[in-house]
């Protein structure tokens, strides 16, 4: 039962991040865009100001794989970056961080690019 109140959990707190993105593109002239770039900069935001790893106990992959996971990887590489290595850390250890995600999005891209048939819009 606990893992279904997981599931539940993570489907829920994913489903509200996206029904945020819905009502945006629907009642702003926000383009997807910048709403995209809105949500990243919240999970800078979130990571920043320590909240972040208290939502991501509670609903898991409901926050961390939309794009609030990857804001809050980039903030908490540049932090741990500067840390360790100051200032050029602070503006390479984000790109360490979220190294992973981006090669395996190319590599994915890339091979639907190879396997799908391109079309022109009408």
């Amino acid at each position: 039962m606990e893992i279904f109140l997981t599931y539940l959990t993570v489907f829920a707190v994913g489903g509200f991040i996206c029904l945020i993105g819905q009502i945006l593109i629907n009642l702003t002239k926000l383009t997807s865009a910048r709403i995209l770039v809105i949500f990243l900069l919240a999970g800078v935001f979130l990571e920043a100001i320590g909240v972040f790893g208290y939502l991501k106990d509670f609903a898991h992959a409901g926050v961390t794989i939309p794009i609030l996971g990857f804001g809050s990887n980039l903030a908490k590489g540049a932090i741990e970056g500067a840390r360790i290595s100051g200032l050029f850390g602070a503006l390479t250890g984000g790109v360490k961080a979220a190294a992973a995600g981006l090669a395996g999005a190319i590599f994915i891209g890339f091979v639907v690019a190879l396997i799908s048939k391109a079309r022109s819009k009408p």
